[in-house]
């Protein structure tokens, strides 16, 4: 009964831009379907066509996405961001404690 429980999850994978592109450059030959090179490679399809959208949008023929670098600077921005408004955070409880003081 034990054994009817829930699935372990499998440890998320990461793959390097080389393979991707060359995963991509696969897909765009024309050769195989994406479906056949994803089970080629042990990827799911859902990844691989994603990676083949996030290509176009790198090359300038996408859906109007954000290319790769978008995303980068966003991330980085994002985070930037975070770490001023804790900065800011930190700042106001340090006026808010030299205000109180006599």
């Amino acid at each position: 009964m034990e054994s009817m429980g829930k699935k372990k999850p499998q440890p998320r994978r990461s793959f390097t831009s080389e393979f991707k592109a060359e995963i991509v450059e696969l897909c765009q030959r024309g050769d195989r379907s994406v479906g056949q090179v994803a089970k080629d490679f042990d990827l799911t399809e859902t990844a691989v066509r994603e990676w083949l959208r996030q290509a176009e949008r790198d090359a300038g023929t996408g859906d109007g996405g954000l290319t790769t670098s978008e995303k980068d600077e966003l991330a980085q921005l994002r985070r930037e961001n975070r770490r001023l408004r804790e900065d800011v955070e930190i700042l106001k409880r340090a006026t808010a404690s030299f205000a109180s003081m006599p």
